[in-house]
């Protein structure tokens, strides 16, 4: 099984974060992983996206070009990425914060509220990992539990107590995607 996700969104938005956390997730699963970021010259608010590839193969080629799967974070990333997912692919979209509508018809489709979801939850940080555990449900890529285990390597440990609210909202998500209709 190969994947190719390529991640996208604002800087500031979790969009690399979510990047390590798969790769470290496929790592403790016994996976090849390659993960490479990629980012503006601003810390928060410029443009961010990553791609992960994760494998049960040898990766030829760590580069992202054509995603299995991309997960949008805001608008601009949609316009910017959309065509670049291979035919029969999956796109996530953070319809919280992008109203406009994939234009493909040769992909799958999930919109998810992932700030509202998040906010919910108390905590509109973790608007990525409801994402994340859609992701998870949807493709059986990596184990819940292993993106929770990495949590503890991705966040700095001033932010370990935040790894509960981060768990939920994996779970979160991962119940969303077991009612999509896909």
């Amino acid at each position: 099984m190969l994947q190719e996700i390529l991640i996208a969104g604002f800087g500031g938005q979790g969009v690399l974060s979510t990047g390590q956390l798969l790769a470290y997730a496929g790592m403790l699963e016994g996976k090849q992983v390659a993960w490479i970021p990629s980012y503006g010259p601003e810390m928060r608010g410029g443009t961010a996206n990553c791609g992960i590839t994760i494998s049960d193969e040898p990766i030829s080629s760590p580069l992202v070009t054509e995603p299995t799967t991309l997960i949008i974070m805001n608008r601009p990333s949609l316009d910017k990425f959309e065509n670049t997912v291979v035919p029969g692919g999956l796109i996530l979209v953070n319809s919280s914060l992008v109203e406009q509508k994939v234009k493909r018809t040769d992909v799958k489709v999930m919109e998810i509220p992932a700030n509202r979801i998040a906010e919910e939850l108390g905590n509109g940080k973790v608007a990525n990992n409801v994402i994340l555990g859609v992701l998870i449900e949807l493709t059986k890529i990596v184990s819940i539990e292993a993106v929770v285990e990495s949590l503890k390597k991705v966040l700095p440990s001033r932010h370990h107590r935040l790894i509960p609210v981060n768990q939920l909202a994996l779970e979160k998500g991962a119940q969303l995607a077991k009612t999509a209709n896909l």
